[in-house]
This record gives C-alpha cells, sequence and structure tokens, in this order.
C-alpha cells in the first residue's frame, strides 16, 4: 500500500485505515509540510470514513494548537520562490505546487518584486507567505501577497492557516481515493 501511495497512486480509505503507525506518517507526513506531527496526532482517529473525515481530523488538531503551534506550522513552509526552491531543496509536493503556480519561471523583475515582500512579510509577522499555490497563479500570488503585508498578525495566523489547510485537502487528494466525495474548496 505505502508504495502504490509513494508512486502517484491513490490509496483507498481501507488501505490508509490499515496502515501502521510508521506507514501512515511514511505515506501522509508531508500533508502539512515538513510537519509530520500533524500526521502522528491524527492517526488514532482511525477509522477514517473518507478523505475529508482524514482532512477534518488533521485540521482539528491544528485549530487545537496554541497560536505559537500555528505560528510553527506556518514556519515550517518555505518562501515561495525563495533560496530552498532556488537550491532545488524543496519537498517534491512544494516543487509542484510552486511550478503549477508558474513562480518558478519569474522574470527577474518578478523574481525581485518577490523576493522584496517575501522579505518584508517574514520580517513583520515571523514567518513566510503562504498561499494555495495550486489554486492561484502568479499574478493572484503577488498580488495577495502584497495585500496581506497590510493584515495583522492574527488575521495572517488565521489567514494562513487556512491556506495550509487547503494545500493539505488538496495533497490528501493526491494520495487518498476520493471518488464520491465532493470537493470542499
Amino acid at each position: 500500500q505505502v508504495t502504490l501511495a509513494r508512486q502517484g497512486s491513490v490509496m483507498q480509505v481501507s488501505k490508509v485505515n490499515a496502515l501502521d503507525y510508521e506507514e501512515f506518517i511514511e505515506v501522509f507526513g508531508n500533508v502539512i509540510e515538513h510537519c509530520p506531527l500533524c500526521a502522528a496526532a491524527v492517526w488514532k482517529h482511525r477509522p477514517f470514513s473518507d478523505v475529508r473525515h482524514l482532512h477534518e481530523e488533521i485540521c482539528r488538531f491544528i485549530d487545537d494548537l496554541p497560536v505559537a503551534g500555528r505560528e510553527g506550522i506556518l514556519r515550517c513552509h518555505p518562501d515561495l520562490a525563495g533560496r530552498l526552491a532556488r537550491a532545488g531543496q524543496l519537498t517534491k509536493e512544494s516543487k509542484r505546487e510552486q511550478e503549477a503556480a508558474g513562480v518558478t519561471s519569474l522574470t527577474p523583475e518578478e523574481s525581485q518584486r518577490l523576493d522584496s515582500m517575501n522579505h518584508s512579510y517574514r520580517e513583520k509577522f515571523g514567518f513566510p507567505f503562504v498561499i494555495c499555490a495550486r489554486r492561484n497563479k502568479k499574478e493572484a500570488i503577488l498580488e495577495g501577497l502584497r495585500t496581506r503585508l497590510n493584515n495583522s498578525l492574527e488575521a495572517e495566523v488565521e489567514k494562513g492557516i487556512m491556506e495550509v489547510k487547503n494545500i493539505c485537502y488538496l495533497r490528501l487528494l493526491d494520495l487518498v481515493d476520493h471518488e464520491g466525495v465532493e470537493s470542499r474548496l
């Protein structure tokens, strides 16, 4: 089962529910970027009825964290088209998502603008700008970053976590069969 998920095939929910702890972490450990703790915490909630139920448990875990924990989840994300992307060190999921959004093929001017805004955002909030890149293109991402720089810390933690949940749901759909399950995004 685990091999199939790693190769891009989707798993039936029954297979997800049959995964032992280590397999579950291996498969779902990066649905929240660099945060296998989220997968570890929800494993005990098996059996899941469907992919939405799995997502709801992950969201519940995140929502129950103190603000510092939610900020920590945001800090686990890379800057869009930032240092890690340029060094080829993104996770396979982030690489695919950033490529799909077009932020890996910016003009020099766009790249400079994004770097500057990423820096300003991180300086102001203490964590990187997080947006569901698969649901946005570079123009919307640049505009979203510019606009969100005006938000309060509280608003950005809330908005960033909402984006993390969207990213998580799309990553779960890549891993778990969702036929007959309505998309919530």
